[in-house]
């Protein structure tokens, strides 16, 4: 058969690189079949491009795994080839899981699927693959209880050195005049590669709002530390074999769940000389360990991604997630700051507990902090949540199907402190505030005046011009050009200094100076300039 294993377009953002599910799926996929993947978050196709892709390249099954954002793209997909075309749709991930009957026709929507796949498919799918060879699948797979979670003890790790890595190139982003200052900057690749990576699945918290628990359980189930470090070791021979910078994603929904388990992770990667840069989910109360936040220096972990979801005590406890201490933000994030690690700080605009005002609050905070790269959202009810039953019993949710629906960044539900038009505008004013030139000035100013060398403050100045285009589209040429045009002299003063070498210079972990604080008078003016 020829297989198709397809990621549907979220419709908010191009992601920074392809997902990792297909590529797992792909491995575990009996031989003798043809296996294609397409990720239309990195490679974006219309509905009637994957259908012609479907009929012209002789696809016979097509695999679909999303999460809640992605559905309402998937299911278009899903009856146009079905509809079109004689492959057939099987269709799994968090929203399968959590609405199994929806996709087959039984909620009132029209059906959709062939089959679904209840949990993680990673054990059944070669089942499913003999099934669909042999005409004969059937409409659900996995029992009750989402299934049989893999163990991750025998793990078949991704094959990087026989893969295409050329959607996972960050550099493809980047317009020729922005090459040509990163090359004048002595930045040596010309190729970057996002890899994404898990080591474990699995997370014992329970954050209503969050629908990780209902699809991975909040049982820990973690690879061995030698599977791990040989798939690193692969990814740096792919590194001198394509003169790229090839850095990972820990995709666990929290890398140190485990603290003692990571630390032994990190340990075996010095020891082995398995360190590539790195990029980890981890929840900032577990940061609070100065050993650990050490080896994740030495190990090459440059950017922790930690869902600090608002900096006031009342809403994180509407949230089931009091386990955040906003008071220990700044310390925690100061430390990690001094061992040359930074944050992509995540918040939610519109927990109970929120009013108006919460975009300025947010950003008289953040500027309190080592700089971050600050994204936000919307609360909104993922299906079989906590979050989705608590709003559904108390009549607040104002579209109970909103993913069938268009439109990002809106509104599904009536929150407690806003009209629906102030709590979306919430949430644009704070992505207007954060990332403002200004702003954006500021935080490269706090590198140099922390004795930061030049690596810091290129991998920020890169981070953050890709960061803002989360929100603020930036993949047309003209937009580079405003977007590089309102921020020229912050760029022109770090290419400066990338091509003089000026600044001070200072080991990681040292004492910082005690000049420019954040938060004193040079370092938090306000600032009114529009993005």
């Amino acid at each position: 058969m020829h297989i198709l294993l397809y990621v549907p377009d979220n419709h908010v953002s191009r992601n920074f690189g392809p997902q990792l599910w297909p590529f797992i799926l792909k491995e575990r996929t009996p031989a003798g079949h043809r296996v294609t993947i397409i990720d239309g978050n990195a490679r974006r196709l219309s509905v009637a491009e994957i259908v012609q892709f479907v009929r012209d390249e002789g696809v016979d099954l097509v695999g679909m795994g999303f999460m809640t954002r992605m559905a309402r793209t998937a299911y278009q997909v899903a009856a146009a080839v079905r509809a079109e075309t004689s492959a057939r749709v099987v269709l799994g991930g968090p929203h399968v899981t959590a609405v199994p009957d929806e996709p087959l026709g039984r909620t009132g929507l029209a059906r959709v699927a062939d089959t679904v796949v209840i949990g993680e498919a990673d054990d059944i799918w070669p089942e499913i693959v003999a099934d669909a060879s042999r005409g004969a699948l059937a409409d659900t797979y996995g029992p009750d209880g989402h299934g049989v979670k893999p163990t991750l003890e025998v793990y078949k790790a991704v094959d990087w050195e026989s893969v295409d890595l050329g959607l996972f190139d960050l550099m493809r982003f980047a317009p020729n005049p922005l090459r040509r200052v990163f090359t004048a900057m002595g930045i040596p690749f010309q190729k970057i590669y996002v890899i994404p990576v898990e080591s474990g699945r699995g997370c014992p918290y329970a954050c209503e709002f969050c629908s990780v628990t209902g699809f991975f359980g909040r049982d820990l189930r973690f690879r061995s530390n030698e599977s791990v470090i040989a798939e690193l070791l692969s990814l740096k021979r792919v590194a001198a074999r394509d003169r790229a910078l090839v850095s990972v994603f820990f995709v666990d929904d929290n890398f140190a769940i485990n603290r003692i388990r990571l630390k032994s992770l990190l340990r075996e990667m010095i020891a082995r000389d398995a360190c590539v840069p790195w990029t980890g989910q981890i929840s900032v109360n577990l940061l609070d360990d100065e050993e650990l936040v050490e080896l994740i220096h030495r190990s090459g972990g440059h950017f922790i991604f930690m869902g600090l979801e608002s900096v006031d005590p009342v809403s994180l406890k509407s949230a089931h997630k009091a386990f955040n201490k906003p008071a220990d933000y700044a310390r925690i994030l100061e430390r990690m700051a001094r061992y040359d690690i930074y944050a992509i700080t995540s918040f939610i605009v519109g927990l109970d507990g929120d009013r108006p005002g919460t975009a300025a609050r947010l950003e008289a905070e953040i500027a309190k902090w080592p700089p971050v790269l600050p994204v936000f959202g919307l609360l909104t009810p993922y299906p079989a949540t906590p979050l989705y039953d608590k709003l559904k019993a108390s009549g607040r949710l104002l579209r109970p199907t909103h993913w069938l629906e268009s439109g990002s960044f809106k509104a599904t539900f009536q929150p407690e402190g806003f009209t629906t038009e102030s709590f979306e505008a919430e949430m644009r004013e704070a992505w207007t505030r954060t990332y403002r030139p200004r702003t954006f000035a500021r935080t490269q100013r706090w590198l140099v005046e922390r004795g930061k060398g030049m690596d810091p403050q290129i991998t920020y100045l890169v981070s953050r011009l890709l960061f803002r285009g989360i929100y603020f589209q930036t993949a047309s040429p003209w937009a580079w050009v405003r977007l590089l045009g309102a921020n020229l002299p912050t760029i022109a003063s770090v290419v400066a200094r990338a091509l003089f070498r000026v600044g001070p210079r200072r080991e990681p972990g040292a004492a910082a100076p005690t000049s420019g604080v954040p938060g004193s008078k040079s370092t938090s003016e306000s600032d009114s300039a529009a993005a």
